[in-house]
């Protein structure tokens, strides 16, 4: 089994006690600006075995009662269609499904920022969209010369023509969608607005990465710039703290390089800075709460590569530059891996060399791998799937969970009728058709009780898979890899 390294519980409990510390700090507000993701970070369930997908939901449920959430988005981002990639929606769609989220479950959104504002009938709609669920809607303003031009931007003519947000209670959580959406600059011209009008509030950081008391080449912490790669961000030892304490704390390059001009706005707006560094206006308890190191160091390595991988076939899509691979390339040199240490794809390789096609395989959580192949009825990765379907729920291998009189009609709809070239199953027509044959074979009911224990096995491809199966494997919590070849390039 793999090990978990990582204390949820007092995760929870310290995480929620010290934003509570940190509201104490200011009289009347804190803006609390909340990077990465509120829930489904599987980022972090990865590199820390143990964390829970939700945990940072879980911590601010804790907090219900004092806090609400103010959610930005960027306006060239809803003109753009921009993706998040993990769960492939738009942002604009995110934000609604956020807000539905979060309401669902008890905490209170109090509004959405539109920032960089730029009217536009595309904006326009997604604003009305916003105000018929009962959501409050701002603007917020593209400053010339931001965020250098400090004179201009604490002024009337900066982030005085911003709207000021109403908010009604201590701590004001800003989220989004994704990067670059003005969560900062949002929390700094709320800072403005209520100092004019005579409010003591404050400005905090919560990023869970990169973790500020871990090694600068802690595998959790390479894990996180290989999560970034597209960014650019960069580790590094944050040099403020260190002249400030004499502590060596880590941080991210955006955070250091912009801190000059942060602390110069604190003190413009506040009259002085709360911080001297940029760990310091962090508020972030992760790293005080793994308690195998071990365990969550190999588990990085594992995501680090996966990551490359991922690069890998991007690049084969065109949509990754070489540059990227070349520095995930050295992140695996700085972490001490090699892809071949990936089990799962050696297996693969394996079963594709000893048949000829397309192949996959699985390593359970105790270690052991299942391998499956393509045939005329199915993909390698819909084969590999009820392999391991058999496997948990021990069903013989020879069992035959579903009869070709149940596929070859749906192999026939899909040709026939929808236009595929390929007749074989993807992963959710197989989970589907397993799931109608449940209703009166045993086995097969067997097999389909055992889906959840997909949940967090290593999988990995030996071609690129569709996105429709690369979607289900994600709904399944399995982590997927493949080799950056299309199908038809074997040999």
């Amino acid at each position: 089994m793999k090990k978990i390294g990582f204390d949820n519980d007092k995760y929870l409990k310290m995480q929620s006690e010290h934003i509570r510390e940190r509201i104490s700090k200011f009289k009347d507000k804190l803006y609390l600006e909340f990077g990465g993701k509120l829930f489904d970070d599987y980022h972090a369930s990865r590199v820390l075995p143990g964390f829970k997908p939700d945990s940072k939901l879980q911590m601010l449920l804790q907090l219900k009662d004092e806090a609400e959430i103010v959610i930005v988005i960027n306006t060239g981002d809803i003109e753009k269609n921009k993706v998040r990639g993990d769960i492939g929606i738009t942002y604009d769609k995110e934000v609604i499904r956020l807000f539905n989220i979060f309401t669902k479950i008890g905490l209170y959104v109090s509004s959405v920022v539109l920032t960089q504002y730029e009217s536009s009938d595309t904006t326009e709609a997604f604003q009305k969209r916003l105000e018929s669920l009962g959501v409050k809607v701002y603007h917020h303003y593209n400053i010339k010369g931001y965020p250098s031009n400090i004179p201009l931007i604490i002024s009337d003519d900066g982030y005085g023509k911003n709207d000021y947000i109403e908010t009604t209670r201590r701590l004001v959580v800003v989220t989004a969608p994704g990067p670059g959406s003005g969560k900062m600059a949002t929390c700094l011209s709320q800072l403005y607005h209520e100092n004019k009008r005579g409010k003591d509030a404050g400005y905090a950081k919560f990023e869970t990465f990169p973790i500020w008391n871990l090694p600068l080449r802690h595998p959790v912490n390479i894990a996180y710039e290989a999560a970034t790669s597209d960014l650019n961000d960069v580790n590094m030892i944050d040099p403020f703290h260190l002249e400030a304490y004499g502590k060596t704390t880590v941080n991210y390059n955006r955070d250091v390089e912009v801190f000059p001009v942060l602390n110069a706005m604190f003190e413009t707006i506040l009259g002085e800075s709360p911080y001297k560094s940029p760990t310091d206006m962090g508020v972030n308890m992760a790293g005080n709460c793994i308690f195998d190191d071990e365990a969550v160091s190999e588990a990085s390595k594992e995501e680090i590569i996966r990551r490359y991988y991922v690069a890998l076939c991007g690049r084969r899509k065109g949509t990754v530059p070489d540059d990227e691979i070349m520095k995930l390339e050295l992140l695996m040199k700085q972490a001490g891996v090699q892809p071949s240490d990936r089990k799962v794809a050696a297996a693969a390789l394996a079963k594709e060399a000893a048949t000829g096609d397309a192949a996959a395989a699985m390593e359970l959580p105790d270690g052991t791998i299942i391998t499956g192949k393509t045939s005329k009825l199915m993909g390698a990765a819909s084969a590999l799937i009820l392999n391991a379907l058999k496997h948990f729920g021990n069903i013989d291998d020879d069992v035959l969970l579903m009869s070709p009189e149940i596929i070859e009609p749906i192999q026939e709809l899909k040709v026939s009728h929808f236009g595929n070239n390929n007749p074989c199953l993807h992963t959710d027509e197989t989970l589907i058709a397993l799931s109608i044959c449940a209703t009166t074979s045993e086995k097969a009911k067997i097999a389909a009780d055992q889906i959840d224990k997909l949940r967090g096995c290593e999988v990995h491809s030996t071609v690129i898979l569709s996105q429709q199966d690369e979607m289900t494997f994600k709904r399944l919590g399995v982590n997927l890899t493949c080799e950056p070849k299309f199908s038809d390039e074997i040999q």
